[in-house]
This record gives C-alpha cells, structure tokens and sequence, in this order.
C-alpha cells in the first residue's frame, strides 16, 4: 500500500467515512491480497460499524499475511 492510499484511507477512517473506507479497500485488496496492512486497516473499518464477522475475517487474513501483524492484538479485542 503506497503511503498516499495509506494516508488517505486513514483520513476516511478518522473522519467517519466507513464504507467509503470499505468500498476502497475491498477493491484494493482483490487485486493485491497480500497486504497485511490493508486488512488490518479494513478490519477497523468494519469494527467501526460493529460488523464483527468482517472485522475478524479481516484481521484473521493479515495475521495469515504477517503472523507478527497488530490485527493480531485487534483480533484479540473483539
């Protein structure tokens, strides 16, 4: 994920923008699956809107990718 996406994923997120947050990275990671990070990222969205099915899916996938990843943590929370 390039620091641009990155940054203007994180700033969606901030400010509330959820599913656009969703919407974005689920286009993202069909087409670069291994992104540790993007699931990680994807699965706070989908925490944010209390879907926790796709919430620990998410991070379930980017512990797959990096087993030392945060989602771990994350994933521990719900």
């Amino acid at each position: 994920m390039t620091k641009e996406l990155k940054n203007h994923i994180v700033t969606l997120l901030d400010g509330g923008n959820t599913d656009a947050v969703i919407n974005e990275l689920e286009a993202y990671v069909s087409t670069s699956g291994n992104d540790d990070e993007a699931y990680l990222l994807l699965g706070n969205a989908y925490r944010k809107k209390e879907n926790w099915e796709g919430a620990l899916n998410s991070y379930s996938r980017a512990i797959e990718i990096n087993p030392s990843s945060p989602a771990k943590d994350a994933y521990d929370m719900i």
